[in-house]
């Protein structure tokens, strides 16, 4: 892996391509797609359902493999790694946030955000500090011991936030965050990553049906049939398609 602390752009992806075979037939999810996207960016990704949204946020956060074209993401060539590798950079570099927050019913609050800690070389003692200070971030220290059947919804995407991020990603990648939610604690989500890249230089990423949540965004960009047809900036320059 190369430094890319310099670099214009955090991810930048070439002619991306995925094709699903089912029998014979072949199914083109994402075809041709041009993306770049600067370090530090808020992106929204928009469009009507099968568009191919969720398929591209999984080839960002390493989760699948592009059929064709190029996939950089933190000057990390994705499509040169093994599958073992693909996994090891991921669970380093990337933290994912779900719709429905996929916490561990019978652990509690601190146990679920302790869980990607426990693939790395890291004491109890550094675990903790870990946990606690990803805890305080998303405003539930005092909901450590907690279940998740004794939080708010909310709370419960706050605990899933403070996994994602504590193993201090460069990028996070969110399907849906707020889809679950009611508008008072979709907002509250929303202020909480928009403030992930604004103090802490997180590269978010978006996937989001909600206008509202989208215009939280920096940059705003549209998927139809597997192409981005449409960008909106709403703030300098941070991201641009082709």
């Amino acid at each position: 892996m190369t430094d890319d602390s310099q670099a214009p752009f955090f991810i930048t992806c070439r002619d991306l391509s995925k094709v699903y075979r089912r029998g014979p037939a072949a199914i083109t999810v994402l075809e041709s797609l041009d993306l770049t996207v600067a370090r530090g960016t808020f992106l929204a990704l928009m469009g009507p359902s099968g568009s191919g949204k969720t398929t591209l946020l999984n080839l960002l956060a390493g989760i699948d493999r592009p059929s064709a074209g190029s996939l950089v993401v933190g000057g990390q060539d994705l499509t040169a790694l093994s599958r073992r590798r693909l996994a090891a950079w991921r669970a380093r570099h990337v933290g994912y946030i779900f719709q429905l927050y996929h916490l561990m019913p019978v652990l509690t609050a601190y146990e679920n955000v302790e869980l990607p800690l426990l693939l790395q070389s890291l004491s109890r003692r550094q675990r903790r500090e870990r946990v606690l200070a990803a805890l305080e971030l998303v405003g539930l220290a005092d909901r450590a011991d907690h279940l998740p059947r004794q939080l708010s919804g909310g709370q419960e995407q706050r605990v899933a936030i403070a996994r994602a991020i504590v193993a201090d990603p460069e990028l996070l990648v969110a399907d849906e965050p707020t889809g679950d939610l009611d508008r008072v604690a979709a907002g509250q989500i929303l202020d909480l990553l928009h403030d992930l890249r604004a103090e802490h230089g997180k590269t978010i990423v978006m996937v989001t049906h909600d206008p509202h949540a989208a215009e939280r965004a920096d940059i705003q960009l549209h998927l139809e049939k597997g192409r981005l047809v449409e960008a909106e900036a709403l703030a300098a320059r941070g991201a641009s398609c082709a």
